[in-house]
């Protein structure tokens, strides 16, 4: 799907993308037990930014798919379920800061800004544990969290992969990049 200046898809484009997302939900029933799909696409139909933005979390390799529903909100809750951290999103520091202070062999973006593009949130430290109950993510890449401010402030940032049966946290300078690490996102509908 061709990224588009307005943030709208055609027609077309929102028939495709839902058909992709009903065949991932119907496929992957255990990530979302008690969830029907029609109350889901009825929403989705309804909010042609956020089928925008799920386009863009496809796009770039994410495979979003629903991980539950807010009921205080009234929310449908996705998440990238990709098995590894979405491709079209690696090779990333942290955020622009980072991306500034880098000297040398700078990345092409920055995990921060390239969600916000897309219109997601980086995932929380809490869920991404969350996510690994659904699956094994990140077997073989790693994910930038959102990284709490006393991490940041010193010039740090944080990243999760799941190793030998356990979710890992770890932290690097937030100027740091890899061809492995991405970012995952989450997105409410």
């Amino acid at each position: 799907m061709a990224k588009k200046d307005k943030k709208e898809l055609t027609a077309k484009e929102r028939e495709e993308l839902i058909g992709t997302l009903k065949k991932r939900f119907e496929k992957n029933k255990s990530r979302h037990k008690g969830v029907e799909w029609g109350k889901v696409e009825a929403k989705l139909k309804s909010k042609p930014y956020k089928l925008w933005v799920l386009s863009e979390m496809e796009r770039t390799g994410g495979e979003p798919d629903v991980v539950g529903f807010d009921k205080n909100s009234g929310e449908y809750i996705f998440y990238d379920c990709s098995p590894e951290s979405p491709a079209g999103r690696r090779s990333l520091c942290y955020d622009r800061e980072a991306l500034e202070t880098r000297k040398e062999n700078k990345p092409e973006n920055n995990a921060v800004d390239m969600a916000a593009e897309i219109g997601v949130e980086l995932l929380t430290e809490e869920e991404y544990r969350e996510l690994q109950k659904l699956g094994e993510f990140d077997a073989k890449t790693s994910s930038w969290v959102k990284t709490p401010e006393d991490v940041r402030n010193p010039g740090g940032a944080l990243f999760c992969d799941f190793r030998y049966t356990k979710v890992f946290v770890y932290h690097n300078g937030a100027q740091s990049y890899y061809a492995a690490r991405g970012f995952r996102g989450s997105l409410r509908v």
